[in-house]
């Protein structure tokens, strides 16, 4: 019961983790910052608005939001925010994990050219050629941490990285970047894509939203907040999971999880906003090479632990 009560307020949480990146992101400017609370007066805003449906479209329009909540919202179940002892921890993988992350990028991708448009099919395409490429990177990261944990379960890897001496360890170091680069291309942050812009040619995610509205964008907008958390909290699990609760999840445990989650996620979200500030966005044919660095990283991180383990 205390796990479901925490997955529901890691889903409140999200909104809130946003509007801090973008407080975080004003103050790396030197300008006013938006209330913290913004993202939720939006969300507000866009559930009372009406929702205008373009004309020609499926129902496959209308149910996209739907859907791509609803997986994000399963595979933020999966992720051990408070404590590793989730009872329906065993019941995906994390190969699983990321295919439930692919499955709601293409539900996107279906919803974008679902209503012909120019700009839409243009985030659509670039959105899957981005998902070509760092979805076998984020695979490599996690190839890793399985073979450090002999885990294929994100719970069990967080309660082994628990349990293992605090230490130096190159192959851990060589995922921690490649989840870096990744986190920061699946998230459409910079330097792969600009979650501010209006300029539509070089949009990616965005571009995807651009017919959306109403309630069906509200969903869409608070997905992407639990995408954000989603990956942070992911990282958390396989890199900083020191302050988590070990075994069963109770309400102690959460009491004193909680406050540590808020500072590692305030960080997070304060270096986060800071490489948005003081870096360019890459174009768009130089994202590949980035991406493709990230593999190689992953897969470094794979040879170097069979390596370090042979001798």
């Amino acid at each position: 019961m205390m796990a479901i009560l925490d997955f529901f307020l890691a889903l409140l949480l999200a909104p809130l983790y946003s509007g801090w990146i973008n407080v975080c992101r004003a103050h790396w400017q030197r300008r006013q910052a938006a209330s913290l609370w913004l993202p939720y007066w939006t969300l507000i805003k866009l559930v009372r608005k009406e929702a205008v449906i373009p004309q020609g479209t499926t129902q496959l329009f209308v149910w996209v939001p739907y859907l791509v909540f609803a997986c994000l919202a399963v595979a933020l179940s999966q992720v051990p925010l408070f404590g590793t002892g989730l009872p329906w921890s065993a019941s995906a993988d994390v190969i699983a994990l990321v295919g439930t992350l692919a499955l709601a990028r293409v539900l996107l991708a279906l919803g974008a050219m679902d209503t012909g448009t120019a700009f839409a099919s243009l985030g659509a395409r670039r959105e899957m050629l981005m998902a070509f490429l760092a979805e076998p990177a984020l695979l490599s990261v996690l190839f890793t941490l399985v073979l450090m944990t002999q885990s294929t379960t994100l719970a069990h890897m967080a309660q082994s990285m628990l349990d293992r001496p605090l230490a130096l360890n190159p192959s851990l170091a060589f995922a921690a970047v490649a989840y870096t680069m990744v986190f920061l291309a699946e998230n459409g942050r910079i330097p792969v894509d600009n979650p501010t812009t209006h300029l539509e040619l070089t949009m990616i995610h965005e571009a995807m939203l651009l017919e959306y509205s109403g309630r069906y964008l509200a969903l869409l907008e608070w997905g992407q907040s639990v995408r954000l958390l989603l990956y942070t909290g992911i990282g958390i699990a396989l890199f900083l999971p020191w302050g988590m609760e070990s075994g069963a999840v109770s309400l102690e445990g959460t009491v004193l999880a909680l406050p540590v989650l808020l500072f590692k996620c305030m960080l997070i979200g304060a270096l986060l906003a800071g490489l948005e500030v003081f870096s360019a966005k890459l174009r768009i044919f130089r994202v590949p090479e980035f991406l493709s660095m990230a593999f190689i990283f992953g897969v470094l991180g794979m040879f170097v632990h069979v390596l370090l383990e042979v001798v």
